[in-house]
Order: structure tokens, then C-alpha cells, then sequence
């Protein structure tokens, strides 16, 4: 897969190192993301752990040509849980031991 990232124009470097993630990561996330689902505006939004153990949320566009992607911003999850729905919605009570199915066909 081929990957661009967006460029930070005050730093002049990719703008997920202002978030403290590296290529490498946001690259393993977007190669086996434990969730990818439709974000806003035509993005796309991949969640996933890291080697090292951190999971990251990764913002992201697909490109016009096929297995190509713009990488918008990816920062690490911190806190409670890490797969909050993104539209803010919780948890009901009583659903936390459910198991929940990741569809396999998105992205």
C-alpha cells in the first residue's frame, strides 16, 4: 500500500509526528486495523495496536489510484476505553460483556 501523509506547513514535517506517531505505526494500523469505518466528509477512520502496544486512531482518505491512501492525522488513544464509538455514543449497561464482531470488509 502506498502511503502519503499530510504535510504540516509550520513544521514542515508529517503532522502525525506533532502526535508522536511514527510512519511505521500508522502503516501497521492501516495494514491490520482492528476497526476501519466511515469517518466524516469522505474520510475513513482505522483504529488499532500498535507493536509496541499503543493503540492509535488514523484518520485517513483513500486515494484515486487503487491500494493508495492520504494519511490526514493519527494519534494515540489514551484512557478508558479505546474503541469509543467516534460519534460519542457509551457503552449500555449491562453490553460490556458482549462480544462485538469487527466486519471484515471494510476498507
Amino acid at each position: 500500500m502506498r502511503v502519503r501523509y499530510y504535510i504540516d506547513p509550520a513544521t514542515q514535517v508529517p503532522h502525525v509526528y506533532n502526535h508522536g506517531v511514527s510512519d511505521e505505526e500508522v502503516e501497521g494500523i492501516l495494514e491490520r486495523p482492528v476497526e476501519d469505518r466511515p469517518g466524516r466528509d469522505g474520510s475513513r477512520v482505522a483504529i488499532g495496536k500498535t507493536s509496541g502496544g499503543r493503540y492509535l486512531r488514523v484518520i485517513y482518505v483513500p486515494d484515486p489510484t487503487p491500494g493508495s491512501v492520504f494519511v490526514i492525522t493519527a494519534y494515540e488513544l489514551r484512557g478508558g476505553n479505546p474503541y469509543k464509538p467516534i460519534d460519542g455514543g457509551s457503552a449500555v449497561e449491562g453490553d460490556r460483556d458482549e462480544q462485538t464482531t469487527v466486519p471484515s470488509g471494510l476498507g
